[in-house]
């Protein structure tokens, strides 16, 4: 399979979008909006004209004296919101990109029994998939969905999210997807790239973006809590003074202005002051109580937890009150602000 190549630039209206990257086979780029992530596709696919090269194995699509047109460029794009004709059948939605395959794709996608419905009348899980059976019906060398769940609502989209995954490791191309849900891009792909401003600052596998983060912006999009402080070495630790008076410690070296991260499955919660191995207490009001599945976010004084629910209803944190906060040294990283 040919890996797509891309080094071009692209000036925005605040910021120039500068991207070298090399997608073999499902990367995601995540960021916030407007940081430039749907541009990018953008160039990729013609729509917009980069400074650069787009370059799909021997095939030159953007560079050297070359700018091949979108119908010209093998792209199978997904639009956030889908884009299917409102007036035509989910058949004849999926013609539109190969009639030669119409038949092929809907089996493939589990839609054959949809072909006759109007895409008004389908769930948001059936759209995306009459939607990208009508991106694949086009034989494309490269896949691109833009914000391929937003368009979902949360009871939809963890079982959406499943079959997406699935359907992209069967197709096995490679495939450049963006999103503003770092638990989306975690879910869907191989490797992660965080967007910023036009520029790439971290692009690595989801678990070593949450492991490592190289800076502040890439900690707390991966859902990290970000605590400002001072670092100072003291012995084998680094102690830090936090903005909001607490000290803490952490195994990472560093001095001066820090941010501490700490994920929030890394916390332990407890009514009582603990005093046992971790050697970092933050003590504070609970604030947002709030279930995501089966396991609690609570704010504790400026650090978000998470434990299991059976843990929330035993500390009965509904109520509110004082509780602790508590982890390791060995579970903080210290980055640059």
């Amino acid at each position: 399979m040919a890996a797509l190549h891309l080094d071009f630039s692209l000036p925005l209206r605040d910021f120039e979008l500068t991207l070298g990257l090399e997608v073999e086979r499902t990367v995601a780029l995540v960021g916030p909006s407007g940081a430039g992530k749907t541009s990018v596709l953008r160039v990729i696919a013609g729509l917009a004209r980069g400074q650069g090269r787009v370059v799909l194995g021997e095939e030159t699509w953007l560079g050297n004296g070359v700018d091949l047109p979108p119908e010209e460029r093998r792209v199978g794009l997904v639009f956030q919101e889908y884009a299917l004709f409102p007036h035509l059948s989910v058949r004849a939605n999926v013609a539109y990109a190969g009639k030669e395959r119409v038949d092929e794709m809907l089996e493939r996608f589990r839609i054959s029994h949809l072909a006759a419905a109007a895409p008004g009348d389908l769930s948001g899980g059936e759209r995306q998939r009459v939607a990208l059976a009508r991106a694949v019906a086009r034989d494309p060398a490269v896949l691109l969905l833009d914000e391929p769940l937003s368009a979902l609502d949360a009871h939809t989209k963890s079982q959406v999210r499943s079959e997406l995954h699935e359907v992209l490791r069967d197709l096995a191309l490679p495939t450049l997807l963006v999103t503003h849900d770092f638990e989306d891009a975690a879910a869907l792909a191989d490797e992660v790239g965080v967007l910023v401003d036009g520029s790439l600052r971290q692009l690595a596998a989801p678990s070593e973006l949450v492991a490592r983060p190289t800076d502040s912006f890439v900690a707390s999009f991966t859902g990290a809590n970000l605590l400002h402080g001072t670092a100072t070495r003291s012995g084998d630790l680094t102690e830090v003074r936090l903005t909001t008076g607490e000290q803490v410690f952490s195994t990472d070296d560093a001095t001066g202005p820090v941010g501490v991260v700490v994920y929030p499955w890394e916390i332990g919660v407890s009514r009582e002051p603990t005093h046992d191995s971790p050697l970092n207490v933050v003590r504070g009001e609970v604030g947002s109580v709030f279930e995501i599945g089966n396991r609690t976010r609570v704010r504790i004084g400026p650090v978000t937890a998470e434990v299991t629910s059976s843990s929330s209803g035993r500390l009965d944190l509904e109520r509110g009150g004082v509780a602790y906060a508590s982890f390791k040294a060995t579970g903080t990283r210290l980055v640059p602000l």
